[in-house]
């Protein structure tokens, strides 16, 4: 745990939440930002920066979470599908480093946009698929 880490503050209890799944590893809660209805984190409950450092364990524990959450919400809940996202780095947008992946529930009239309305790349995709080959 990270004495400033608010995600950390807020396993610990230091932090109120509204909790909506919790065990062995994990704490999943709303997003107090209510930029959608249900915007839920999980986030594990040893501090791992992102999904980079994060100890394999604890990274499946967090999966296992998203994936039964998401499902109670399309099964249990009224929902329809979900966005399941994770920025791990500075330049991904991740604004709170404690490792952390946000489940946005959806509904068909919900009017969320996720996708970015950007131009397209002119890139050649061989090239590119050359250099990240693994």
């Amino acid at each position: 745990m990270e004495n400033n880490c608010i995600f950390c503050k807020i396993i610990k209890g230091e932090v109120p939440s509204y909790k909506i799944y919790e065990n062995e590893y994990v704490y999943a809660f709303l997003d107090i930002a209510k930029d959608s209805v249900g915007h839920t984190l999980v986030i594990p409950k040893e501090h791992y920066v992102n999904s980079l450092d994060c100890d394999m364990e604890y990274y499946m524990r967090v999966q296992e979470a998203v994936k039964y959450i998401s499902e109670h919400y399309v099964n249990n809940c009224g929902y329809t599908g979900v966005n399941i996202i994770n920025a791990s780095g500075v330049d991904a947008q991740q604004s709170v480093f404690h490792y952390h992946v946000h489940i946005i529930p959806r509904r068909a009239e919900d009017g969320l946009d996720i996708w970015p309305l950007k131009e397209k790349y002119d890139i050649d995709l061989a090239k590119i698929a050359e250099k990240l080959k693994i």
